[in-house]
């Protein structure tokens, strides 16, 4: 095959893949789509580089050409720029000075269920103690591997499950009136706490790891959007400062984690300062940012990075926010509109009608 044409049929599949995340459906061969921002930012530019240096743009066709494969990279590029670290955060750095009291450092891995190895994981609980350690897709083995380990840790609330949905969550901060909620699906767990900083002040924190929209786990992503939904509804009542956590199934940048964090006025530490792909840590090319930490606007950002490789297929994420309340002003989002509501209960609407409908068909 001529590089022309092989060029030529790449821009065909970019344009196809920038234009079907635009449909509003659920199906999860157009929600897949949503990630890959990053890779067809990268692969059309390198494909416009290509065309523009290997031919002479005389023709028509090829303007035109030239111009849809720019047009898919500018598109792809305003999706994933919030998240390069250009250091116009939304959610500011953490002011100097200050005391452990109003600190929490959080410590979230996806420890991949069929990992037989929890030594690498063992090692990072011992070398860093977080104060705040969620793990998911933990069964029965996990926990029981683990739990010299977190012996420190006098909090805790664990949910093991072999259909690796299981979540533990550990802390050193009392926690109060922990819960365990089956937002959506009767095997979905997630875990709402508050916890007490040193200082005394109470935070709610919320731990989730929805379904991905993947024909082996769940053919449509209306049980993951109605989780986030649900959570975000909680955090846009919350009278207190808001954490959550956990491996969302969902890229950073997609309609359905910005409707979340519109309705929940939520802001993702990411922004401004770095991808931090999570997933897929065993590859270069393809990885996303599927793992998240989201707060309101009484925290700052002392420091976020990736873990050390656990042999999981996701890095696990941890963050040291600082609590401070009196700067809140300075980076509240806008509240909710009644349309982005809206949309909100109706994935919510959606998922659990479907969730009806499985038990009466005895699914």
């Amino acid at each position: 095959m001529k590089l022309k044409t092989f060029l030529q049929i790449f821009g065909v599949i970019a344009v196809v893949a920038t234009m079907v995340p635009l449909f509003a459906a659920d199906f999860w061969w157009i929600r897949i789509y949503d990630y890959f921002h990053i890779q067809l930012t990268l692969l059309t530019l390198a494909a416009l580089a290509a065309y523009f240096i290997r031919f002479d743009i005389k023709r028509k066709e090829d303007y035109i050409f030239m111009g849809v494969l720019l047009a898919c990279f500018f598109y792809q590029l305003l999706g994933i720029y919030p998240y390069l670290p250009h250091k116009n955060y939304i959610v500011g750095d953490a002011s100097p000075g200050q005391t452990e009291n109003n600190l929490i450092w959080l410590y979230a891995a996806n420890v991949l269920q069929k990992n037989t190895d929890p030594s690498l994981l063992i090692k990072e609980i011992e070398q860093k103690d977080p104060d705040v350690l969620l793990l998911t897709e933990t069964d029965l083995r996990w926990k029981n591997d683990l739990s010299q380990a977190v012996s420190g840790y006098p909090y805790k609330v664990e949910v093991p499950l072999g259909n690796t949905y299981g979540m533990l969550l550990y802390s050193k901060l009392e926690m109060l009136d922990p819960k365990i909620r089956y937002l959506v699906d009767d095997s979905i767990p997630s875990i709402h706490t508050t916890l007490r900083l040193r200082s005394g002040n109470l935070v709610k924190f919320h731990a989730i790891h929805p379904t991905p929209p993947m024909p082996q786990h769940n053919p449509s992503s209306s049980d993951r959007d109605a989780e986030m939904m649900i959570v975000a509804k909680m955090a846009m009542d919350s009278d207190l400062p808001v954490i959550v956590a956990g491996d969302f199934n969902d890229v950073a940048w997609s309609g359905t984690t910005s409707l979340f964090a519109n309705v929940g006025g939520l802001l993702d530490t990411r922004v401004g300062r770095g991808f931090y792909n999570s997933f897929d840590a065993t590859s270069f090319l393809m990885r996303w940012p599927l793992d998240h930490f989201f707060v309101t606007e009484e925290f700052r950002v002392k420091q976020i990075n990736l873990g050390n490789d656990i042999g999981s297929d996701h890095s696990p994420l941890e963050i040291i926010l600082s609590l401070e309340p009196e700067l809140a002003e300075e980076q509240r989002p806008k509240p909710a509109s009644k349309d982005q509501i809206k949309r909100a209960d109706e994935q919510i609407k959606v998922a659990r009608e479907k969730q009806e409908e499985k038990k009466k068909n005895g699914e």
